[in-house]
Formats: C-alpha cells, sequence, structure tokens
C-alpha cells in the first residue's frame, strides 16, 4: 500500500465532482476497545449483497471510531431523514457531547442504536481493507428494525437536505 500516492491535477475539480453528488447520510455507531460509544456518520453506505446481507462503508482511519473498527466487532448503521437530522450534527459534534443524552441507547451486543432514525440494522465486521489514510469496512447483517417512515437526508454541497421531486 503506498500513502503517498500522488494528487489529481486538479484536486479542486475531483472535490467538487463529489460535492455535487448528493448522497444519502448514514450513521455508524459502535463500541471502542475500552466499551466506550463511537459514532460518525457517512455518505457511502452501500448495499454489497443480499444473501447473505452484507453492507459496506468507507471511513477515514484518522477518525475517533476507527479504533473501533476490527473483524468481529459488531457495528450498528442507521439511516436518516430530515427528521433526524440532529443525530447527523450531534455526531458531528465534539466526541465529548456526541453520546450524551437521551437520543440513544445500548442495543444487541451493547452498541448505540439511535432514536427517531428511518431503520438501523446491527453488523458484525468481517473484512476492513486500508486504502491510503481510509478503509473500506464490510459488515454482515444480523438484525435490524424500521423506524418511522421519512425521506432520505441528503447531503449535498456541504448542506444536509431533503429530496425534492421533479
Amino acid at each position: 500500500m503506498n500513502d503517498s500516492a500522488p494528487a489529481p491535477t486538479d484536486l479542486e475539480a475531483f472535490k467538487q465532482t463529489f460535492r455535487r453528488h448528493a448522497a444519502g447520510v448514514a450513521a455508524i455507531t459502535a463500541l471502542d476497545p475500552d466499551g466506550v460509544p463511537v459514532g460518525f456518520t457517512a455518505t457511502s453506505l452501500a448495499s454489497l449483497a443480499a444473501v447473505p446481507p452484507l453492507v459496506t462503508f468507507n471511513m477515514a482511519r484518522v477518525a475517533s471510531a476507527w479504533p473501533a473498527m476490527t473483524v468481529g466487532n459488531h457495528v450498528a448503521i442507521h439511516t436518516l431523514g430530515p427528521r433526524s437530522r440532529f443525530i447527523a450534527e450531534k455526531l458531528a459534534a465534539d466526541n465529548s457531547v456526541r453520546f450524551v443524552g437521551d437520543h440513544w441507547a445500548p442495543g444487541p451486543h451493547g452498541v448505540p442504536i439511535l432514536a427517531g432514525v428511518t431503520a438501523w440494522m446491527v453488523g458484525r465486521i468481517i473484512e476492513v481493507h486500508p486504502v491510503h489514510n481510509n478503509a473500506v469496512v464490510i459488515a454482515q447483517i444480523e438484525e435490524g428494525r424500521l423506524g418511522e417512515p421519512d425521506e432520505a437526508l441528503l447531503y449535498h454541497e456541504r448542506r444536509y437536505m431533503r429530496p425534492t421531486g421533479i
């Protein structure tokens, strides 16, 4: 693995391209090796397979939640709607306040389950693939629940948005 890969010729165009690409917002939570809740938002959540149910997401290896992303550990993956935007904002706040309050409760395997989300799934991490300063994490889903229906929460041009019809 080469951590010093050259930057694209036009790095700004690369960044702007993905800022213009709207993506759904998910919240990922887990317990770190000391049993402390950790979490972050991800716009890279994707279904990898239906049988067995596999999901994938990407994250920075410098993130505070990185130590929790080990094979065999469990994660909770939450999809967010406009009504649960506060969750995305809470997980973007300082680490010391992310899990202060009644917006979560311990779920299966003790992982934090967030309140007010459109759905949540708990899965076991089965593979972690470091790529430069980031990683692709693959989890096999073991259980989950649907929340109240809501539109998708999108992230576009550095802002949270709701879909609009065309």
